[in-house]
């Protein structure tokens, strides 16, 4: 087993009102909670992870590092920045939390590319940039929370001006040929497509949900 010297981050947010207030990450997908598919990789790669919520006394007993946002601004860039913030390595590979079927040979990939010339590596397929399944660097934090603070909230107007490496959809099939790992669950359809597949034991190919942004 491989770990990193490099942070898990899981956005977790906080209830889902499509899914009657339930938290995204606990939604069951051929048997599995989302979250224990995502422990499982993480554990296998991070000596830390955190975990990222709005709803933390879900979580207790699980073995991660719980923290909330930082800033009160609802926002995937919030949650970044709540992660760059408590992490204690220069880099951190961050994942959504409704992402069910996320490949540990792609995470593995993208972390490949880290390096000192590098703030961000981030996946970028034919349907676009994929900020929700990226690494970022310490560096990131201060731009971050500027950005926030001015509610300028889009991950990657935000974070422009630092130093980005684009992994191509050509790099990202040799580890996730379906381009499963960006498939995450918005609403119920999607977890009923998500269902299906898994029953049928293939994950849904990359424009069959709708991505994690």
């Amino acid at each position: 087993m491989m770990v990193h010297q490099c942070t898990g981050v899981i956005l977790s947010g906080g209830l889902s009102t499509r899914f009657n207030g339930q938290n995204k990450a606990f939604i069951n997908v051929d048997g599995k909670r989302i979250l224990d598919r995502l422990y499982t990789i993480f554990s296998e790669l991070f000596k830390e992870i955190i975990l990222v919520t709005n709803d933390p006394l879900q979580f207790v007993g699980w073995d991660l590092m719980i923290v909330s946002d930082i800033l009160p601004v609802s926002s995937s860039l919030t949650g970044i920045h709540t992660g760059l913030f408590y992490m204690q390595n220069q880099f951190a590979f961050f994942s959504a939390c409704d992402t069910p079927f996320l490949k540990k040979e792609l995470v593995e990939g993208l972390l490949e590319y880290i390096d000192r010339t590098t703030d961000i590596i981030m996946p970028e397929t034919a349907v676009g940039m994929e900020p929700l399944c990226a690494v970022y660097s310490k560096r990131c934090l201060d731009t971050a929370e500027h950005h926030i603070k001015q509610n300028k909230l889009k991950i990657q107007r935000a974070l422009s001006n630092h130093r980005l490496k684009k992994i191509p959809e050509t790099v990202l099939r040799s580890k996730d040929p379906e381009l499963a790992s960006f498939f995450n669950i918005n609403t119920p359809e999607d977890l009923a497509r998500a269902q299906e597949m898994a029953a049928r034991g293939k994950a849904p190919g990359h424009r069959a949900g709708r991505m994690a942004r």
